[in-house]
């Protein structure tokens, strides 16, 4: 058995383990995607669901922000959602410091940046568990380094994390504070552990609590084995948690931010957790198998094994095997009831997937692995309870349907070459060459499963999620046509209703109302929705508008219109080329005449005229028919054959622009009389809301017929149509531009703008009124901006002629003030300790100074 390692960093044993580590799982991981003919190494996308939706175009938007290229800064994001607050953004997404490393990367190959980070990341992973093992116990450092491997493509890892890729940064933190901890023990290195936590809690903040919960779990087991004296394990504890809130207090500056973030965010789904079968959790345990709501365990055959033989092997202390055992066993059970689940998520069930903590288990089935080879490779006993055991687990497995045909494929072999492996582990005291041969064994069944485990994963994803194309052809030409339509802080460039993916303004430029985030706000989602909006994810994911009228009072001078998406509809060929509609508007800040006290009503139509300030609309009364022409009760569509093609009826002023809002129909509906495309309504309870869409022109007789293609039940409400008068609405537009800010000037979160002299009433910035802002008219003193229909706005005297506006993230002040003090404590600890040990006095010299004299000769 080799030496013991030292805590204080990688040396030796430590930095191999580390190195190999890394390298076998960066060469899995690759191979897995060559072998699902994934990206980067086939045509299959890797972009599916919140990766190509949020990741890749925050990503995207991180690279602009880094090359100066951005509309905005870290406060203030212009492009999405009409001007969102980017920090708690930036703590969610991009907090780790492998985000950056997109910089190095061209601009369209933003995909294989995302890539690259996540290879990184993972192998990370991978090297920092092999320090955590051989720190815990010294041992083989080539086991640590495949057991690290393991750990980093385990189960969580490759069907959660990989296409999550904020979560991986849990996933290092978690051996990483674990470290932490053993220092911690050892009463050393504060200030590392220190910064490890704050690094740890801004990376990303909701797996770093996750990890933090596994490390302590890790810690008092540590404790109770090692059973010091009372007042030497009420130290170390101590010593522990000061670490624990010194770091998470540096990192407060974020995390508040992005606490205060969630309070104004769009309310999701209120879930009620229900746990898995325990078939389905045990085939997790299992290779290649995959399920969106159960629990990702899987950690390869060989830890597998290991860590079931612990409790059978004899070489291991007792209180060492019992302990592992029960904690592996209590947070497996932990995983499975309410309100320990609701611990472990932060108490609050999450909108996905149920067991994001299930890295947690991973881990500390990884470490009980370790122990059970680190005392000398399990005896033949040992393996065959563990052997046994496995079959047990495969038996229950077997009866989830989450167990497919290829699930033993993979299994068989790996089990095969695991024992082979680890029988010849422990002859090589008898043959020493049987080493390499165990080695080639383990390291090579190590290889395979894992490889096909991803790549199953990979292959069950496309099926099971939304997808989208890397960067292309499409992307070229859209953020070409927005380049040259942009004209911001002058207009706004919306990047069109058509996207690719829900963040377009952040992928491919422009300013829109498009915004995807776990961080958008309430006012902008409730808002939009009232002005006839539609969205996606509960309401998370709001959409961008096309509507003249919302054009008009948001400062959209440019809209960008693009044929269907080829990789969504799977059409041959793009549909048509990229064109901009453009049209005259009022600046971004303009001048009302009263505040908006009138409360939003029911009708998206009245509700847009009450922002502009002006009616535009005819609301005429509607009619729907079913094919038959009987007339259908509650608007109700969809319910009949599926061939039904029914119609709503009605009459309008002739010229005018016709408009269908029907959020709860899903289809297609077409204005009689007209050529192109069918409007396209998506609407899915609860997930999805159909948007308004434009229609065409009304006919000379004013006789409205609107075609409609139901997919699935839905309904048409009462005031579905609005006909808009586009010459009132020019008028409109034109008071407003005469009475608006003359200029106007934004730079990252302020605006400013200067206004008409003897402006009266309110001056509204087109931009929604998030909390955190702040307005001054001339040089009187900011104050918290007041809301015009959801607005951001200021009162005016008539005396001021110009108006600043800026944003400050809610809880950026309490945070700043938590981390200042944070680190003036750390400061002040450190301080009195070098204080201390200088006054500690040097022991004398035991021998003569003659003697030390010969010994040095």
């Amino acid at each position: 058995m080799e030496r013991s390692t030292s805590p204080d960093g990688p040396r030796g044993p430590v930095r191999a383990a580390a190195l190999l580590a890394a390298a076998v799982t960066v060469t899995a991981f690759c191979a897995a995607d060559a072998l699902a003919r994934s990206y980067p190494f086939g045509p299959r996308t890797r972009s599916v669901n919140d990766l190509g939706n949020q990741y890749v175009p925050f990503h995207a938007h991180l690279w602009d922000l880094l090359h100066g290229r951005t509309d905005g800064g870290l406060l203030v994001n212009w492009q999405s959602g009409y001007g969102s607050s980017f920090l708690p953004d930036l703590g969610t997404y991009l907090g780790s410091p492998f985000a950056l490393l997109v910089a190095v990367f061209p601009r369209d190959e933003i995909d294989l940046a995302v890539y690259v980070v996540t290879a990184v990341k993972t192998a990370s992973a991978a090297a920092v568990m092999a320090w955590l093992l051989l720190t815990l116990r010294p041992g083989r450092w080539w086991a640590a380094g495949l057991l690290g491997t393991s750990y980093a493509l385990c189960g969580w890892s490759v069907a959660d994390a990989s296409y999550n890729p904020m979560w991986l940064d849990g996933l290092i933190a978690l051996p990483l504070l674990c470290l932490v901890g053993e220092w911690a023990l050892a009463g050393r290195r504060r200030v590392p552990g220190v910064l490890i936590v704050a690094l740890a809690w801004t990376a990303n903040f909701y797996t770093a609590y996750m990890a933090t919960l596994g490390a302590a779990l890790v810690l008092l087991l540590r404790l109770v084995l090692a059973r010091p004296p009372r007042r030497q394990a009420l130290a170390a504890a101590g010593r522990a948690a000061v670490t624990a809130a010194l770091g998470v207090g540096l990192a407060a500056p974020l995390v508040t931010v992005i606490y205060f973030g969630t309070e104004h965010a769009y309310p999701g789904r209120v879930r009620q957790f229900a746990p898995v079968p325990g078939e389905d959790m045990a085939a997790r345990l299992l290779p290649a198998t995959y399920g969106f709501g159960s629990p990702a365990l899987y950690v390869g055959i060989t830890a597998l094994l290991l860590a079931l033989a612990l409790p059978f092997h004899r070489a291991v202390p007792v209180r060492v095997r019992a302990g592992w055992t029960a904690l592996v066993l209590a947070v497996a059970l932990s995983l499975q009831w309410a309100p320990t689940h609701l611990v472990w998520h932060a108490f609050a069930t999450p909108q996905g997937s149920a067991y994001r903590q299930a890295f947690v288990l991973c881990g500390l089935l990884v470490i009980a692995a370790w122990h059970a080879l680190a005392y000398g490779p399990p005896d033949l006993r040992a393996l065959g309870a563990a052997t046994a055991l496995l079959a047990l687990i495969a038996a229950v497995a077997s009866r989830s349907e989450l167990v497919r045909p290829h699930t033993w494929t993979v299994l068989l072999p790996a089990l095969a070459g695991a024992l082979c492996g680890l029988l010849l582990l422990g002859r090589t005291g008898q043959r020493a060459g049987l080493a390499g041969l165990a080695v080639v064994l383990l390291l090579g069944a190590q290889l395979g499963e894992t490889a096909a485990t991803s790549a199953a994963a990979t292959e069950l994803r496309l099926g099971h999620l939304d997808d989208y194309a890397p960067w292309g052809q499409r992307q070229e030409r859209q953020a070409a046509a927005i380049a040259e339509a942009d004209g911001w802080p002058r207009y706004r460039t919306d990047p069109g209703r058509e996207q690719t993916v829900a963040n377009d303004p952040m992928l491919v430029g422009g300013q829109g109302a498009q915004y995807y985030s776990s961080l958008t706000s309430d006012v902008l989602g409730r808002t939009l929705t009232a002005l006839g909006g539609g969205w996606t994810s509960r309401g998370r994911s709001v959409q961008s508008l096309d509507n003249a009228v919302t054009d008009v009072v948001f400062s959209v001078g440019a809209r960008v219109h693009s044929p269907p998406d080829p990789h969504q509809t799977y059409l041959p060929h793009d549909g048509g080329p990229v064109t901009v509609t453009r049209q005259d508007v009022p600046p971004l800040v303009t001048v009302r005449a009263a505040p908006g006290t009138t409360a939003f009503g029911p009708s998206p139509y009245r509700n847009q005229e009450l922002l502009l300030g002006s009616r535009v609309y005819t609301v005429p009364r509607v009619t729907v028919r079913d094919d038959t022409g009987q007339q259908v009760r509650e608007g109700r569509v969809g319910t009949g054959d599926a061939t039904a093609k029914p119609t709503i009826t009605a009459d309008c002023p002739a010229g005018t622009q016709v408009n269908l809002w029907a959020p709860h129909y899903s289809g297609t509906a077409r204005l009689a009389g007209t050529t192109g495309a069918a409007a396209r309504f998506r609407f899915e309870y609860p997930r999805n809301r159909a948007a308004m869409e434009p229609l065409g022109t009304t006919p000379a007789s004013g006789r409205l017929r609107i075609e409609l293609t139901p997919e699935r039940p839905g309904r048409i409400p009462a005031g579905a149509v609005g006909c808009l008068d586009t010459g009132r609405l020019h008028a409109a537009a034109a008071r407003l531009k005469a009475t608006g800010a003359t200029r106007v000037t934004v730079s990252d979160g302020t605006v400013r703008a200067e206004l008409p002299a003897g402006s009266k009433g309110i001056a509204v910035v087109a931009a929604p009124r998030i909390a955190g802002w702040r307005c001054a008219t001339g040089d009187g003193p900011a104050r918290p901006a007041g809301a015009y229909h959801g607005l951001v706005a200021a009162p005016l005297d008539g005396n001021s002629t110009s108006l600043t506006c800026t944003f400050h993230p809610p809880g950026l002040r309490l945070g700043t003030t938590v981390g200042a003090t944070s680190l003036g404590v750390l400061v002040l600890l450190t301080a009195l300790g070098a204080v201390r040990r200088r006054r500690v006095p040097v022991p004398p010299p035991t021998t003569s100074p003659r003697e030390r004299v010969t010994a040095a000769s």
